[in-house]
């Protein structure tokens, strides 16, 4: 029997054609995969009619010195509850560490932390997440769905939302014009 392979910490990619066209060209930083399930935000689109400030008015935070950024679409699961993936250098109640990647806050903490300055020193916001029940994401992973690439978190804080999903690839060798858009069968 072989041992399950659990995807805390990796990217996980979106490959070419998948069967939910939610999740094209999607990148989501794992946060927790185990027997029970797994976790995970997007960060690689952006969340339409939302920024930043918006989001921290709503909130009735002043946004301060917060710049006034894009706010993710982590997934379809619980689209209003926000999310902060971040640079471990800040770790605040409630923080989780990522396995390598980055820290993981759903406080308002960090919120107030960011918008006063003295928030971690990188960061995205995203709202909702996506989630798996038990197997489902094992079984997702022996189709044509999905690629589980290295933490890579360089890529996570210092490229551009729309080029993620390119520049994971290419950071695991991977040319992405050269995938197929199904996989296939003996």
């Amino acid at each position: 029997m072989t041992e399950a392979q659990y995807l805390s910490g990796r990217l996980l990619l979106a490959m070419p054609g998948m069967f939910d066209p939610r999740f094209d060209h999607s990148v989501i930083a794992m946060c927790m995969h185990d027997e029970n399930g797994a976790f995970g935000i997007g960060v690689g689109h952006v969340r339409e009619g939302i920024r930043f400030h918006k989001l921290l008015r709503e909130l009735d935070i002043d946004p301060g010195v917060a710049p006034d950024c894009k706010v993710l679409n982590g997934g379809p699961v619980e689209p209003g509850r926000g999310f902060v993936l971040h640079s471990t250098d800040w770790g605040g109640q409630g923080t989780v560490e990522i396995d390598g990647l980055c820290g993981l806050s759903a406080s308002l903490d960090i919120l107030r932390a960011i918008a006063e300055g003295r928030g971690p020193t990188h960061w995205l916001i995203a709202l909702g997440y996506a989630g798996w029940g038990a197997g489902q994401l094992d079984e997702e992973m022996r189709h044509h769905g999905w690629f589980a690439a290295e933490a890579h978190s360089e890529v996570l804080f210092g490229t551009p939302f729309e080029s993620r999903w390119t520049a994971t690839w290419k950071a695991e060798g991977i040319d992405p014009a050269l995938l197929a858009s199904e996989t296939g069968h003996a």
